[in-house]
């Protein structure tokens, strides 16, 4: 059994640096599986350990983090953005201090369904050129949809800029103005550009699945994020 000690637990945790984790445990505010904790250097099992409290706020422990985001519109997807709000200020900030990133990322205007984590294979695994996860869009648009626009998404459109046609996966009319499609790319502005090249404008986009994880499965209001399960991880392609 390997063990650790409760101030290197809490800076695993992202709770701050060494320093700071030892003086959270001095000040009396740290319970570890409501166990009061007094004594830094105590030793702790970190697989045992289920939940770490400060100052009354209990957190999961993990030693990997593995969050789903139902991302809002007006937010980058970048810890340095230019012109909007970060998406990571969404969330606690020890989560940040572990290294949390996005398996992906979203326009700052698409709203939907983003997975966070702070495991490198998982993202890879995800978001791998070769790995071909399919991601679900519903999209509204400017103009009327036709059935012509529909069978050119499925046959494959030219984008600006590119060489070879792009086609959706799957795509199908779900209203007069909305089409859901599924694309296992992830080019620059792809949706909104393969929607123009078909003759039509993108006024509205959502991604409301990745894999079979679909967004209306984890209940989350925009803005909110929820704790992935292994289950809900093997249903976005990111377990075997």
């Amino acid at each position: 059994m390997a063990t650790t000690t409760a101030a290197k637990l809490l800076q695993a945790q992202g709770f701050g640096s060494r320093k700071e984790c030892i003086s959270l445990i001095r000040r009396g505010i740290v319970q570890i599986d409501e166990n009061p904790v007094v004594n830094p250097d105590l030793e702790v099992d970190p697989e045992a350990v289920r939940f770490i409290n400060i100052k009354d706020e209990r957190w999961p422990c993990f030693s990997r983090l593995y969050l789903a985001l139902n991302k809002p519109s007006g937010y980058e997807c970048s810890q340095q953005p230019s012109h909007h709000p970060s998406v990571y200020e969404l969330f606690p900030p020890q989560f940040i201090r572990r290294g949390l990133q996005s398996a992906g990322r979203l326009d700052w205007d698409t709203e939907g369904l983003l997975i966070f984590t702070d495991d490198g294979p998982c993202i890879h695994s995800l978001t791998g050129p070769k790995k071909h996860v399919p991601k679900t869009y519903r999209a509204r648009t400017e103009k009327p949809l036709t059935s012509d626009l529909i069978a050119s998404l499925l046959q494959g459109v030219l984008l600006k800029d590119e060489t070879e046609p792009v086609a959706a996966l799957e795509c199908q009319k779900v209203g007069e103005y909305e089409l859901e499609l599924i694309i296992d790319e992830g080019k620059y502005h792809q949706v909104r550009r393969m929607i123009a090249a078909a003759g039509n404008h993108c006024v509205y986009l959502e991604r409301i699945a990745i894999g079979n994880l679909r967004l209306t499965d984890l209940n989350l209001s925009r803005g909110q994020w929820c704790y992935l399960s292994e289950e809900q991880l093997a249903a976005a392609s990111c377990r075997n």
